[in-house]
């Protein structure tokens, strides 16, 4: 379990090292993409779900990415944000097996489109990860 309790450490500082390592490259380009419209905003980001609620002790980042591809995919209005945190979860140490489980899990909670957009956007990641840009849309 990876945590980020430096106490000499800023919420900034702290946001940006959790970034880096959950969501690599993906979450520094949902910073970077802010930073000409709403650069405050892109340190929202850093400082509160990063650099307080992903640094805390109580689950490890794979859990938190569990729940995190769970709720967004249970909004079933969050396909973008879903995109990266399926990444993320790979990044983690997720499975494309999990991660397709976590969105099957979805259709006894949220509803069958809400699963199927889950895991359209989990194909989407998996080839891109596996260098085929793919788009699907159901």
């Amino acid at each position: 379990m990876q945590h980020f309790p430096n106490a000499g450490e800023s919420r900034l500082e702290r946001g940006r090292r959790a970034l880096a390592e959950i969501d690599g490259q993906a979450g520094q380009a949902v910073v970077s993409a802010l930073a000409d419209i709403a650069p405050d905003f892109a340190t929202y980001i850093l400082e509160f779900p990063f650099g307080d609620i992903y640094s805390r002790p109580g689950l490890d980042l794979r859990s938190r990415e569990i729940a995190t591809i769970a709720a967004l995919a249970a909004m079933g209005n969050a396909a973008p944000q879903l995109r990266v945190h399926i990444e993320a979860g790979l990044n983690v140490g997720l499975t494309r097996d999990e991660i397709v489980e976590i969105l099957m899990q979805m259709a006894v909670y949220a509803g069958f489109p809400a699963a199927l957009n889950g895991l359209f956007a989990a194909k989407e990641v998996f080839a891109r990860a596996a260098g085929h840009g793919s788009e699907v849309k159901a």
